[in-house]
C-alpha cells in the first residue's frame, strides 16, 4: 500500500490532477465518499471544456470573483469571467486559448480586472490530448490580491520606518561635520571631541540599521547564512552583561544563573551575540527591576540535546493579546523608540539554527523570552 499525503491537501491536489486530465469528467468531481472536492481548494478553480463553457466553478472562485456558481456553470468563459488586463484589453480575446498557437501550454499568473475594477490573480493551463492538439480543457486558477496587498503595505511601512530612522542620525552627522569644517578653530578640544563622539555614535546607529535591513532580506528569502562553530553560551551571556555594566548599567540589576554541565552548542557566534544583545537590551530598556538570565540544558526539537537561554525582567510585561504579535515586523512594546524589527530578526536567527523561541510572563511579572539552540554537532564529529 502506497504511503502519501492525506486530508484536504491531498484531496485538493487530486482535484487539480483530475481537472488537468483530458479524459476525466469534471462534473463527477466531488461525487462519492472518497472523491476529491473542488471546494477543498483554497484558491479559485475554474475549468472550461473544449467549447469554452465552464464545467467547474468552485466555492473559492465564487468568493474571489463575486460571481455565483449557478451564474457561471454552463456559460461561455468570456461571458462568465469578462477579464481585462490593466490596459483595458479583453483577456480571452487577447490570449485566444482555443485558437492561438498550438504549442502554448498556458498563461503565467498576472493581475487582471473583473467588471467594477475587482482585481484578481489569474493563471491558466491548456490541457491537450497531444502536444500540438486542440485544447480539450482550460484549467484556470484564481487568487485574491489581499496577500499581495498586505506584503506591499508591509514593504511600504518598512521603507517609511527606515527613512524615519535614518533621517535623525544622518542629519546629526551632516550638521556636526559641516560645523566642524566651517568653524574648526573656534571650538575647544573638548567641544570637538563631543561632536566627533556624537557623529561616531550616529554612524554606528546607521550601520546597525543597515545590518538589520540586510538580515530581514536574508530571513525573508531564506538565505540567512549560519557559520557554525563551538559557542559557549554562558560566556557569551557574561560578556554581554559586562558590556552593559561598563556602559553605565547598575551591576546589581543583573542576575545570571548557569546550570552546569552545558552541552557544546555549534552555532554562529556573531548571530548568537545579536540575539543576546537584542533580548538583553529589550529587558533593560522596556523592563524594570532585576533582569534574570538563566542558561541551562534543554531538549531541542527532534529529541536533540540543546541549551536554553531565558531572559526575564520584573516590569509590566507584555499583554496577553499582544504576545502573538511580538515576533512580527514593527511590533513595539512601548513608545521608547526602536524600529520594531529586532525581535523579528531574533526569531529568524534562532529558527535558522534549527531552534525555537517563545515569549511569556516571567516569575517577577515581566516579560520572559526563552530560546533553545540545538547542539547541531557536525556529522564528522559524531
Amino acid at each position: 500500500m502506497a504511503v502519501g499525503m492525506s486530508g484536504p491537501r491531498a484531496r485538493a491536489e487530486a482535484v487539480v490532477r483530475a481537472a488537468e486530465d483530458p479524459d476525466a469528467t469534471v462534473a463527477g468531481i466531488g461525487s462519492g465518499d472518497h472523491a476529491p472536492d473542488p471546494d477543498d481548494l483554497p484558491d479559485g478553480l475554474v475549468v472550461a471544456d473544449e467549447s469554452g463553457r465552464i464545467i467547474c466553478f468552485n466555492a473559492a472562485a465564487a468568493r474571489i470573483t463575486a460571481v455565483p456558481r449557478a451564474a457561471a456553470l454552463g456559460r461561455p468563459l468570456e461571458h462568465a469571467l469578462p477579464l481585462e488586463d490593466l490596459k483595458g484589453r479583453r483577456w480571452w480575446e487577447l490570449t485566444d486559448p482555443y485558437g492561438g498557437l498550438a504549442i502554448r501550454v498556458g498563461q503565467p499568473e498576472r493581475n487582471l480586472l473583473l467588471p467594477g475594477g475587482r482585481e484578481v490573480l489569474v493563471s491558466a493551463r491548456y490541457v491537450r490530448e497531444s502536444p500540438t492538439g486542440p485544447v480539450r480543457r482550460l484549467v484556470i486558477s484564481l487568487r485574491g490580491t489581499e496577500a499581495r496587498r498586505r506584503n506591499e503595505r508591509s514593504n511600504a511601512e518598512l521603507i517609511a520606518t527606515v527613512a524615519h530612522e535614518l533621517r535623525s542620525p544622518l542629519t546629526s552627522v551632516k550638521g556636526f561635520t559641516a560645523t566642524l569644517l566651517a568653524k574648526w578653530e573656534r571650538f575647544t578640544d573638548d567641544q570637538k571631541r563631543l561632536m566627533l563622539e556624537t557623529v561616531y555614535a550616529d554612524a554606528n546607529r546607521v550601520t546597525r540599521l543597515i545590518t538589520e535591513l540586510l538580515d530581514i532580506s536574508r530571513i525573508d528569502s531564506e538565505r540567512l547564512e549560519v557559520r557554525r562553530q563551538p559557542v559557549d553560551l554562558s560566556a557569551a551571556v557574561e560578556r554581554h552583561v559586562q558590556a552593559l555594566t561598563a556602559s553605565g548599567q547598575d551591576p546589581a540589576r543583573f542576575l545570571v544563573r548557569t546550570c552546569q554541565p552545558l552541552p557544546v552548542v555549534w552555532a554562529d557566534p556573531d548571530k548568537v551575540d545579536q540575539v543576546l544583545g537584542n533580548l538583553l537590551e529589550n529587558a533593560v530598556r522596556h523592563g524594570e527591576g532585576t533582569v534574570t538570565i538563566e542558561v541551562a540544558p534543554a531538549p531541542a526539537k527532534s529529541d536533540e540535546k540543546g541549551t536554553a537561554v531565558t531572559v526575564s525582567d520584573e516590569g509590566p510585561g507584555i499583554p496577553e493579546e499582544s504576545m502573538a504579535r511580538v515576533f512580527t515586523r514593527f511590533w513595539r512594546g512601548s513608545k521608547r523608540g526602536g524600529t520594531g524589527l529586532g525581535l523579528y530578526i531574533v526569531k529568524g536567527i534562532v529558527e535558522a539554527h534549527g531552534g525555537t523561541i517563545t515569549v511569556g510572563r516571567g516569575p517577577g511579572g515581566g516579560a520572559e523570552f526563552r530560546f533553545i539552540l540545538p547542539v547541531s554537532t557536525p556529522a564528522y564529529l559524531v
